[in-house]
């Protein structure tokens, strides 16, 4: 499957989870986010939010960053930083970067709520009309980023604090995964998607992903708190990822699957790595997983229904000489004690050799509930435990009959 597990238990816990919770960005999406417009708002002009957004985003080494700064120059922006201009990454707590000017000025960009919060916290006003343009964006499936900015100090305006407008980043949903979130949930497995955008974007991309449910403006410590919260409920939980910040997640997660295009904080929280960076491919680890607990409950409800079968087969035969009453319980009418206690090693010596091949190769199964594949274990291997002794081992005793 292309995968590295640093565990056998991390493969045969992949078949027993109960909720998948996935990273959108590079695990749900290619995370390849790029900028494909600029929606102003107010009075701020589009030349205005270019030039401030391709400020803000000089530094941005992540491909949203540098979408940005492409459509910017694309669109005729010719801004520079000055050489005692400051930039500010993004973090994960704030969600917000920006550039600190020299003479007091900020510029930031980043998820609204974030917005909101520093131009109100600097006395300026959030619009509705910003939220307007944020939602008819989120409902698109883009994840709306807001600029604004903060004016310096001795500026006349009487609001310091303004937001500039929205940057619509538009991503790619990976192909085939709503068919492979489908088959998931047939296995009884809820998947959850958590991550940073708005609850609009985050409503969009399950939607159109097949996705159960989705937890939106997530932090690491709100993803770390859903595991902990789903295992003490009693259910076991994968998260897939692939950041610094699902770090935490992965390492507390009954099975971390860390993808390969990730950060090696991420690989090593995890204890599985997937080498090709699907998310669908945690579909396979759950089949393989299912396919060894199935596997090994087959042989296990095969072998005491064969060993039950076995002794009601020979233990009349071998007694009813010593205790007549016995008789009663020969149905097989076996040749003679002898040849009944020697059918049974010779049907011995033949069967466990045959269940080898069936064990290394696994139990076919099909996308169904717990319960159903317990079900079918019981009526085609217990049953079937059942039976094939007594018309084996009376095959192999009249073959016996005649040598004997």
């Amino acid at each position: 499957a292309n995968l590295v597990a640093k565990s056998g238990k991390a493969v045969e816990v992949a078949g027993n989870i109960d909720t998948l919770l996935l990273d959108k960005t590079g695990t749900v999406t290619y995370g390849d986010r790029h900028a494909t417009d600029f929606r102003p708002v107010g009075e701020a002009t589009e030349t205005r939010l270019r030039d401030a957004a391709l400020l803000a985003s000089l530094a941005d080494p992540t491909p949203e960053g540098k979408s940005i700064v492409a459509l910017a120059r694309e669109r005729g922006a010719s801004a520079a930083a000055g050489v005692d201009d400051r930039f500010m990454p993004f973090s994960a707590r704030t969600r917000l970067s920006g550039i600190d000017r020299p003479d007091g000025g900020r510029i930031r960009k980043g998820a609204p709520d974030a917005i909101r919060r520093f131009v109100t916290e600097n006395g300026g006003i959030y619009p509705e009309e910003t939220t307007r343009v944020v939602e008819e964006v989120a409902r698109g499936g883009a994840t709306p980023l807001v600029v604004a900015e903060l004016l310096p100090a001795d500026d006349s305006a009487a609001d310091r604090g303004r937001v500039l407008g929205v940057v619509p980043l538009a991503d790619i949903i990976k192909p085939g995964i709503k068919a492979r979130f489908a088959r998931l949930r047939a296995f009884g497995v809820r998947t959850v998607l958590i991550t940073g955008d708005n609850a609009l974007t985050a409503a969009a991309i399950a939607a159109e992903a097949g996705l159960d449910d989705y937890v939106a403006e997530a932090t690491p410590e709100q993803k770390l708190e859903l595991i902990r919260r789903e295992q003490a409920e009693g259910r076991l939980v994968a998260m897939m990822g692939d950041g610094t910040n699902d770090a935490p997640a992965l390492a507390q997660a009954d099975l971390g699957l860390a993808m390969n295009s990730g950060t090696q904080a991420a690989k090593e929280a995890g204890n599985m790595v997937d080498l090709d960076s699907d998310p669908t491919k945690l579909l396979e680890v759950v089949e393989i997983g299912k396919q060894l607990l199935v596997t090994r409950g087959a042989l296990t409800t095969f072998s005491l229904a064969n060993d039950v079968a076995k002794y009601f087969a020979i233990l009349p035969a071998v007694f009813v000489a010593g205790m007549p009453a016995m008789a009663a319980l020969d149905l097989m009418q076996l040749h003679s004690p002898a040849s009944a206690v020697l059918a049974a090693v010779i049907f011995n010596a033949l069967v466990i050799p045959l269940l080898i091949p069936f064990a290394l190769r696994g139990v076919r199964i099909r996308p169904s509930s717990a319960d159903a594949l317990l079900r079918r274990n019981l009526a085609i291997y217990g049953l079937g435990g059942l039976l094939l002794p007594f018309v084996a081992i009376k095959g192999i005793d009249l073959g016996l009959s005649l040598v004997m």
